[in-house]
């Protein structure tokens, strides 16, 4: 089983297609950066439209057993999420109509200050604020995951803190690797671990040591210094593809409504656009990549299957119904 913790592709049915021939179970796609509730309702009636015309290849998610069912009949299931806490505006009752709507995580803060916690591109972190509180209790209550990808490191250690039940951090690669703003220390993934909580590990050629040139052998020797570190049974992929876009999707994603200025982020003012891929991934047919080059490195197979999808679909088990 083959489970992707974070994807933003610019969707249609070849993507679908390749979801298929690469044995994809399920992936965490992205309804939302900075949109509004009504814009991210807008985003999900799209995928509807998505499911009826794309049946055969994709259907929805909101449970561990859809991705099961997903994977019995050859589909790969969908599951929402959103990168930013701006679907709920700051309307707190919005966080049950979201989970209601499928969604199932949610970023407290994309990489600026939110009314909840504080983005790693902040000088400061004050770490997570009085609305911050009730809102993780109230993600807790109906199951919407707290997701903290983009967050700072205060803002990180208190959401995992103050989060009754596992959080995950979908989409990013330890900072002693790779010294990328969004990438986490040692500390954040230690507690992350402790608590229960789920790593995505990241392709995005931005958080990986040399980039686009990054080797799948030093990606996957990484990822078995992570497991000594914090243990198999806590990390899964997150690949953070983010296929067929131009790069008017790059601005959004960076500015948002919150900047008329350029923010060039985590590259620089020579490659603002979208990274080039490494050379063993590009799309969803090459997981099998990540699945040999895992093996190459002394995983066992049961761990490569824990790695690959198992492990997420455990956290998917526990973490997307009401609080028992």
């Amino acid at each position: 089983m083959i489970i992707d913790g974070l994807q933003y592709c610019n969707w249609s049915r070849k993507i679908f297609e390749e979801m298929c021939v690469g044995g994809v179970s399920c992936v965490h796609v992205t309804v939302s950066y900075w949109e509004t509730f009504r814009e991210t309702v807008e985003r999900i009636t799209a995928w509807h439209r998505r499911f009826e015309a794309h049946g055969d290849l994709i259907i929805s998610v909101r449970t561990a057993e859809d991705v099961r069912q997903a994977e019995r009949e050859g589909k790969t299931g969908i599951v929402f999420g959103f990168q930013n806490c701006s679907p709920m505006d700051d309307d707190f009752a919005l966080i049950q109509v979201l989970h209601e709507l499928g969604g199932r995580f949610m970023q407290l803060s994309y990489n600026n200050q939110s009314l909840l916690a504080t983005g790693c591109y902040e000088s400061d972190d004050p770490g997570i604020t009085r609305f911050g509180r009730q809102v993780i209790a109230e993600m807790n209550r109906v199951g919407l995951v707290v997701d903290m990808s983009h967050s700072a490191e205060l803002s990180t250690l208190e959401a995992i803190e103050f989060s009754d039940r596992p959080i995950a951090i979908t989409h990013a690669n330890p900072g002693w690797w790779m010294p990328a703003l969004r990438n986490k220390s040692d500390t954040v993934l230690k507690a992350l671990s402790e608590s229960g909580g789920m790593l995505g590990l990241s392709f995005y050629p931005h958080h990986l040591k040399d980039k686009s040139d990054c080797r799948l052998k030093d990606f996957c020797a990484m990822v078995a210094r992570t497991a000594e570190i914090i243990g198999v049974g806590h990390i899964g992929l997150g690949s953070d593809l983010c296929q067929d876009h131009d790069d008017s999707v790059v601005e959004w994603m960076r500015n948002g409504r919150w900047s008329r200025a350029t923010d060039y982020g985590e590259g620089s003012r020579s490659s603002a656009g979208w990274p080039r891929p490494t050379d063993w991934f590009a799309s969803n047919r090459d997981f099998a990549n990540i699945a040999a080059g895992l093996a190459a490195v002394g995983f066992a197979e049961d761990e490569v299957e824990r790695i690959m999808g198992l492990n997420w679909l455990d956290f998917f088990e526990t973490s997307f119904g009401p609080r028992p």
